[in-house]
Order: structure tokens, then sequence, then C-alpha cells
């Protein structure tokens, strides 16, 4: 894993939140204005409206878009989502950014160790999030514990990259993903990324993405 430095590589991870069946709209979308791809969750809102309730309808379905792009690729991509969307109305959705330390598995990516190298007292732990192919989470998990982490947690999603569509009826089928996220110490964080890293082919195309991001005021590790 190369640890060169490139210039103005920073990153955003985009968070889009919108109504169940418009995360693919969101995903083309985002693509013609320069985002490689994303990952979908599946997830649950929760609506006031009283009416909904009576009718035992207060669960509303919705999909969770998280999307990794250069700082200014994101920032076009969010003014685009929110025009074509509508999020300036209510209900329509919510989206925002949040800088990423690293990225992995995204084009012309490069790993930064000097990102996780900040003096910063607050900064005591980094979570790392990795998204892969259905059944591989628990290689991911393996492959962090023995750079000594102590373990994981996962999600499953479903991912819409370019390279990860196929068809079948003219229509895409998007393959089932997981996402990995573990916890670390700020100074195994990057020895836990070479080792999933390593283990996953991670920086080869199609075989996943990992990303790292600044963690404060963490409660529950012992």
């Amino acid at each position: 894993m190369s640890n060169t430095i490139i210039e103005g590589m920073d990153y955003d991870l985009l968070f889009l939140v919108v109504n169940s069946g418009t995360g693919s709209k969101a995903l083309q979308i985002a693509k013609k204005n320069g985002v490689s791809g994303g990952t979908v969750f599946r997830g649950l809102g929760t609506a006031s409206n009283s009416a909904l309730k009576f009718f035992g309808l207060e669960d509303v379905k919705k999909e969770v878009l998280i999307m990794a792009a250069r700082k200014e690729t994101a920032e076009t991509a969010l003014d685009a989502l929110t025009e074509k969307l509508q999020l300036k109305k209510r209900n329509r959705g919510i989206a925002f950014t949040i800088p990423i330390a690293n990225l992995l598995g995204n084009r012309n990516c490069i790993y930064n160790t000097d990102a996780h190298g900040r003096k910063v007292e607050d900064i005591m732990h980094q979570a790392i999030f990795t998204i892969v192919d259905r059944g591989q989470a628990e290689e991911v998990i393996d492959a962090a514990v023995a750079a000594g982490s102590q373990g994981g947690t996962v999600i499953n999603a479903r991912g819409s990259g370019s390279h990860e569509t196929s068809r079948l009826f003219s229509m895409d089928i998007e393959p089932e993903k997981e996402v990995v996220m573990i916890l670390t110490e700020q100074h195994t964080t990057d020895a836990v990324v070479a080792s999933i890293s390593n283990a996953l082919k991670i920086e080869q195309p199609g075989n996943g993405v990992l990303f790292t991001m600044d963690v404060t005021n963490t409660r529950g590790l012992f």
C-alpha cells in the first residue's frame, strides 16, 4: 500500500436520506455530477402526522445513501441533488457532507498516513468503514483483529457503482453489500487499514471501498 501523499486529495462523505424508491434516482444524479458510485442503506424514518399514526403508517421507509468524492465534486453533487430532488421543500429528504481522513477503493486514491498524524488532544480514535460484497465481512474483521483491533460491527446494505451493477430484463440489479464499522485507537489505525487492504485487495477496482474518519467523545470502549 503506497504512502505517497497527493496534494489536494481532500475527500468528503456525502450522506443523503430520501424516501424509499428515490435512492436510484439520486445515485444517477450524483454520477452525472462526477461521483463514481455509492452505497444504499435501508432505513425507517418516523412521522408525527396523526393521520398516519391512525392508519398505522407512522413508520416511513427511507433510503440512506453514502457517496465518497473529492470535496469539490461532493459540493457540486450536493447542489445538483438539492435542486433535482427539491430538498429545500419539506419532507423531500436531507443531505450533508462530512470530511473523511482517508479513502481507498476510489479512482486515483492513495492512502495518506499523515492524515492520522494530527496532534489533536480530543481525537484518540478513528472509525474505519469498509464496504465489501456480501459474505466478505468476516474477512475484514479477521484482518482487522490480526492487526490489533478488538472487532467490529457489520451492517447489511446494497451498492450501486459502475462496476457493481448487473442487468436483468433491462433492469439494474444491485448486489448485496456489507459495511463493516471498526473503531480503533489512533496509533493503530494505519496498521488495521493496511491489514484489511492487503487481505481484500481493496485498492483493486471492484473489491470494495474503505474510508476513515476522526472520532471524538467515544463511550463504551474498554
